[in-house]
């Protein structure tokens, strides 16, 4: 299939056929001509599926063809960072179709609050906004969502795991009723389902299957415990000149702790997380983009929120709470066709959580092990037949080391 199939706009094919946009992928083969109907969608799919595209192309065709003065769309994300790589995607395909957007985020200074609320005031076509700076804009009456056509909600599950449902209904109950809702997310619990039947209308619902992850990935796992991760972590990057990192821990909170630890063990790594200001964030990322960072530190948002090439090797320092997470972790590396290197270190308790990943992804990763001078660890033990989990034995009768012997130089 191409993309002259959709009936695009002649400025429009121009503007993907010079942004490089040969095909469309699963997800907007099925998902374009739905929306061009108007019809509402909740569709199940992960980063790097092209998702963005399948929402953005046919609203900006819309949008292209009956311009007007008033917000037409928004589009609700979870981080600062989608938020603007969503805009940066508006603003190459804007360049043929004329179309305006405005990333809208937390943090920064009162003149980025001023510059937010003048872009809304005067009407940009498209929104892109974070829930809580959304909120506080809509209090200032300063925002008119009256002409509002489209209402998107990217990657909804990350949403609801930081907490925005009570701010998602706040600001829909603000919208106009008659609209189209197009809601994204890489996973479909329970909750999901339950926002879905309140914003949605009688939704079409697409499902791409989860990608496996991409074959130049080398997987692998440690079994420790928690009292060897950062040694373990200390060992492993002593093993490889590994040019970029990503590690991920389990919490924010977890993230700072780790970034401290790590630079007692001699070990230089950023951590990245909500509770930094907006400008040090974005420092962050460009360094990191740049090479001058080589290691950083953050939670699951990070996983989708980050649009890097060239990342060498990415930790599991916590183990993924969902095996989705994992392919959404892992797949930070090994991007355009490179090689590279996912390691998960796994405890006591992540048995049975990493054999659920080892399912979802069709293979068993295979369990390295520590040197001896790490001390005894944990042993991997399959489930039974009847599906329950063995008790764990100790691999090695020795003593676990005090102090780190593989200290970063």
């Amino acid at each position: 299939m191409r993309f002259e199939e959709f009936s695009f706009s002649s400025t429009l094919l121009d503007g993907l056929n010079a942004m490089g946009f040969n095909k469309p992928t699963p997800i907007q083969e099925q998902a374009i001509p739905v929306i061009m109907q108007s019809r509402d969608i909740i569709a199940s799919a992960q980063t790097g599926t092209g998702k963005t595209a399948a929402y953005l192309l046919p609203i900006l065709e819309k949008i292209s063809q009956n311009p007007n003065q008033h917000i037409n769309t928004l589009i609700l994300v979870p981080t600062r960072e989608l938020a603007l790589q969503i805009d940066q995607q508006v603003e190459g395909f804007g360049y043929f179709v004329g179309v305006s957007s405005i990333a809208v985020y937390g943090g920064g200074d009162g003149a980025t609050w001023d510059q937010q609320r003048k872009a809304m005031e005067s009407g940009a076509d498209i929104v892109i906004a974070t829930p809580g700076r959304l909120i506080a804009l809509l209090a200032t009456g300063a925002v008119n969502f009256n002409q509002l056509q489209h209402l998107v909600l990217d990657e909804a599950d990350r949403m609801l795991d930081m907490g925005f449902y009570e701010d998602l209904i706040k600001i829909v109950n603000q919208l106009p009723k008659e609209r189209q809702t197009l809601l994204f997310s890489a996973t479909m619990p329970p909750r999901i389902l339950t926002l879905a039947h309140k914003i949605l209308k009688n939704p079409e619902q697409i499902s791409i299957a989860i990608s496996k992850p991409a074959e130049g990935i080398l997987q692998k796992a440690f079994m420790l415990y928690d009292t060897q991760k950062v040694e373990a972590l200390s060992y492993l990057l002593n093993q490889a000149d590994y040019g970029s990192i990503i590690i991920f821990a389990s919490t924010k909170d977890s993230v700072k702790k780790l970034e401290s630890i790590l630079k007692r063990h001699g070990i230089t790594a950023k951590a990245f997380h909500s509770d930094l200001e907006q400008q040090e964030r974005e420092h962050i990322m460009r360094e990191f983009k740049a090479k001058k960072i080589t290691t950083i530190i953050g939670t699951d948002i990070l996983s989708r929120g980050i649009d890097v090439e060239g990342i060498d090797l990415v930790v599991n320092y916590d183990a993924p709470p969902d095996p989705e997470d994992y392919v959404h972790r892992i797949g930070r590396t090994a991007r355009a066709e490179r090689t590279g290197t996912a390691v998960t270190f796994i405890n006591e308790r992540d048995q049975q959580k990493f054999q659920s990943i080892e399912r979802l992804i069709g293979r068993e990763i295979p369990k390295d092990r520590l040197p001896l001078e790490l001390g005894e660890t944990p042993t991997y033990e399959p489930l039974d037949k009847r599906g329950k989990k063995r008790p764990f034995r100790r691999n090695f009768k020795r003593k676990p080391s005090s102090g780190n012997r593989f200290k970063k130089k």
